[in-house]
């Protein structure tokens, strides 16, 4: 009889075990989703500093503190959490620093898609500030362009425009549909 009752006990036991493991391993919908929803083809990076060169000449180093490297039909790589690109001349002495929230380079265009308070400075002291600029390396003399309203600081003048192209030094600049104070030297107006 004692076997029997011990039995019993350990058949209604073994059910009860089976009842709690089977609702201890179910996992909420939430849980599920979020596992099926891992980014396939989707590379990530943190802390990221990558050099541009070109025929063995360092031109820039951008540093951001995230990365994601899309693999799809047009891979890209996106900079969600800020960026900072430095350009080199030749002895690779800073010509100008770019600062922007989010940048989207495209790879088989070699063209980098920047937005959000986007700000380049030059060594001359000019200061760019625009929402959204591309750097397009295949353009040499006009890497940085936009159709989009752009200021320009300088140390004795502030001008603002429509848009604007520039080589990656920053140097100079064409502002497009110009306005503001502009200082002209006398030396510069025709006699």
């Amino acid at each position: 009889m004692n076997y029997s009752i011990h039995h019993k006990f350990l058949k209604t036991a073994a059910f009860i075990m089976s009842c709690f493991f089977i609702v201890s391993c179910e996992n909420s919908l939430k849980e599920l989703n979020q596992f099926t929803e891992k980014k396939i083809g989707v590379e990530e990076a943190k802390q990221v500093n990558i050099i541009y060169s070109l025929g063995n000449k360092t031109k820039a180093k951008l540093v951001a503190p995230y990365m994601l490297r899309h693999e799809e039909a047009v891979p890209y790589i996106e900079f969600t959490k800020t960026l900072h690109a430095d350009f080199y001349d030749d002895s690779l002495r800073i010509e100008s620093k770019l600062d922007a929230h989010y940048g989207r380079y495209m790879e088989t265009e070699s063209k980098v898609y920047l937005r959000d308070s986007v700000v380049v400075f030059n060594t001359k002291g000019d200061t760019l500030y625009c929402n959204e600029l591309y750097w397009d390396r295949s353009k040499t003399g006009k890497e940085f362009y936009t159709d989009k309203p752009v200021r320009i600081r300088t140390p004795s003048q502030i001008i603002d425009g429509d848009g604007l192209d520039a080589p990656q030094d920053f140097k100079s600049w064409h502002i497009i549909n110009g306005r503001g104070r502009v200082r002209v030297s006398s030396a510069e107006f025709p006699e």
